[in-house]
């Protein structure tokens, strides 16, 4: 049944996507230049956004449904945060329209397609361009991430599909077959598995394991659209021109047809068991929900999953088959495990331009009580459990709009019944006892604690003879705590005395001299608050100074000081950003004719540089698979090192 028809823009209507979270967001593009925000069921605009100077061409908003970003005809891209109700970034670099977008699952990162046949993948936060993928002959129409964030399929006019793997920059299979331009690709979201939709009236699932195609189902119907897999991996939904079509594969089959009076359909995404689809035509929006409990589809249970340790047995004979599913990681905040990066010409650095776009961009609010329901209540502390968001009503009287073209005739739809409140389970937290535990000291000691790490006031105190005895002598207590301090003073004055000197050596030399002092006093402290000075100032940076410094951050990075392992990798951000892609372009370059003393010297340096920093990846590699803050940051690193591996 049809949920909503709005006038979305004063102009056409020229992209649209749903959110894939909540199933309620909507995000309309118009050739008003203006991106609008609706919720599915409700007819008023809740924010519109703008900024772009060109109709706006293609549409994604990220899985948490916190951020959307908007290409437009004239090549460029911003993202803006759609909780706080601003613009965030504004990505410059493609040449012509952008087709398509889709944010990484996990990392900061944007992916897109372009009509001048380029692949770009952008880091949100450093405004940059990370890599660009070139492969494709004509517009890249779709693109995906999978679940796991390591891979990238591309759909494009040129009737191929094409994987690439993020972390070696380059190609992994060229899917060909299809006869016509594809519109729409999908991974499986569990299995190794890839869906893609042609205008050849075709849609094709290609094994990611084996490289080769494992179905092709041909209908007599309307290019597809859009696909979406089920949630649980069971079957595919296909969105053609006024039907919905449900698929399963080995063998192929059609599983259900629903006739949909939505016209064409510009994407899909499901909430509650309803599927809900969009569409628009001129100025109109409309948006469509089908039931999914009316709709035949191979079961509610995935089939076939399999672990890398578990041996294969014979498929079943419904359902999928047996494939590897995808390694994904523990937490969301999680980056991809590596992306491969361009030179230092291919990145972009922010400029005066870019910054004058941002100002002049704009979140205008349209409807506040909307806006505080569906983003605000992200900002808060959810104090109770969240209660199960209410499937779309169906319409009072029954409509004959979702009849089946199947044999069967399709019961008409009625009010879906929402799910049983069920008590939730929850873990408690353990309740603090005052029966003394046992405390060891962490592998890493915290940069900002409240209190002591591994250790309890009253080893500081005198023992006590009496248990019913709580009362001490204060001066016998004070001579207790002051046992270290004198220790302390000396190390304090002995630091403030080292300091000194690296300053006095700064002040008459320069700042590679004053590193080399701070490395022969041989006190890793000097050389931690030295660092975070320079870090401030990148223009300090030069490579010779990257010799001294890297074995440094070797050490650095192994600390059991969280405060000493946070500047490492902060000066190791710092030198891999402006000085890797030099360092490779330098060693990558051919021997020059004739005797260059500079030259030779910069490659000496590069040489020694790079050894440093492929002894370093060792340890970035080993720790990115920590948890919390300390993790996410050598994951980054990882990522910025891949180029090493």
């Amino acid at each position: 049944f049809r949920a909503e028809e709005i006038t979305a823009h004063s102009s056409n209507v020229s992209s649209l996507v749903l959110g894939k979270s909540s199933g309620r967001l909507l995000a309309t593009g118009g050739d008003d230049c203006r991106v609008n925000i609706w919720s599915v069921n409700k007819p008023n605009c809740i924010m519109s956004l703008t900024g772009h100077t060109t109709p706006i061409e293609s549409l994604q908003i990220n899985m948490n449904e916190k951020l959307i970003v908007a290409g437009s005809q004239s090549g460029s891209i911003r993202v803006w945060d759609l909780e706080a109700a601003k613009i965030l970034r504004t990505l410059l670099g493609h040449k012509a329209n952008i087709c398509s977008l889709d944010f990484h699952p996990f990392g900061s990162f944007v992916a897109s397609g372009s009509l001048d046949t380029n692949i770009k993948l952008w880091d949100v936060r450093r405004k940059g361009c990370v890599f660009r993928y070139k492969g494709h002959t004509e517009a890249v129409r779709c693109l995906r991430f999978s679940p796991d964030g390591k891979w990238l399929a591309s759909a494009a006019d040129d009737h191929t599909v094409k994987l690439w793997d993020l972390a070696a920059g380059k190609i992994m299979f060229e899917f060909t077959g299809h006869t016509g331009p594809v519109n729409v690709v999908e991974f499986h979201p569990n299995e190794y598995l890839l869906a893609s939709g042609s205008s050849d009236r075709t849609v094709r699932f290609w094994d990611l394991e084996k490289f080769q195609v494992v179905s092709c189902i041909e209908e007599e119907a309307t290019p597809v659209r859009c696909v979406l897999f089920n949630p649980d991996g069971c079957c595919l939904y296909s969105g053609f021109q006024d039907s919905l079509r449900v698929y399963g594969w080995e063998p192929e089959r059609c599983f259900d047809v629903v006739l949909v009076n939505w016209g064409k359909v510009a994407d899909l995404s499901i909430c509650n068991n309803q599927l809900i689809g969009g569409s628009f035509a001129q100025s109109t929006v409309s948006s469509f929900v089908v039931d999914l409990n009316r709709v035949t589809k191979s079961g509610s249970v995935p089939h076939g999953l399999i672990r890398d340790d578990e041996p294969l047995v014979p498929p079943t004979p419904t359902g999928s088959s047996l494939r590897r599913i995808y390694d994904r990681p523990s937490t969301s905040c999680n980056k991809p495990q590596r992306v491969k990066h361009n030179s230092e010409s291919e990145r972009r650095s922010p400029s005066s331009e870019d910054d004058r776009d941002e100002k002049e961009s704009r979140a205008e609010i349209q409807n506040q009580e909307d806006y505080k329901e569906i983003f605000q209540p992200k900002n808060v502390i959810c104090r109770t459990p969240p209660r199960h968001s209410e499937p779309f009503p169906a319409p009072l009287e029954d409509e004959p709009v979702t009849a089946r073209e199947a044999v069967k005739p399709s019961p008409a739809v009625d009010v879906q019944t929402p799910l049983p409140n069920q008590e939730p389970v929850f873990q408690r937290p353990p309740i603090a006892s005052s029966t003394p535990l046992t405390r060891t000291e962490p592998s890493v000691i915290p940069a900002a604690r409240n209190e002591p790490i591994g250790l309890k006031a009253s080893d500081f105190l005198p023992a006590v003879k009496n248990q019913s005895q709580t009362e001490l002598v204060d001066e016998e207590a004070m001579s207790q705590i002051r046992k270290g301090h004198e220790t302390m003073c000396v190390v304090l004055t002995s630091r403030h005395k080292n300091l000194d000197t690296v300053r006095a050596v700064w002040s008459t030399s320069d700042i590679k001299n004053s590193v080399d002092s701070a490395v022969a006093i041989n006190d890793l402290s000097v050389v931690v608050d030295l660092l975070n000075i320079v870090n401030q100032k990148a223009s300090l940076w030069k490579l010779d100074l990257c010799t001294i410094v890297l074995p440094q951050i070797e050490k650095l990075l192994q600390s059991k000081y969280e405060s000493y392992v946070q500047t490492g990798c902060t000066s190791l951000k710092l030198i891999l950003q402006r000085f890797l892609p030099l360092i490779t372009d330098i060693l990558a370059a051919p021997p020059s004719v004739g005797v260059d003393i500079t030259r030779e010297e910069r490659l000496h340096k590069c040489k020694l540089c790079y050894k440093q920093l492929k002894n370093i990846s060792n340890i970035v590699k080993n720790k990115s698979g920590l948890s919390g803050r300390h993790g996410s940051a050598f994951r980054e690193l990882h990522l910025l090192m891949a180029v090493l591996e």
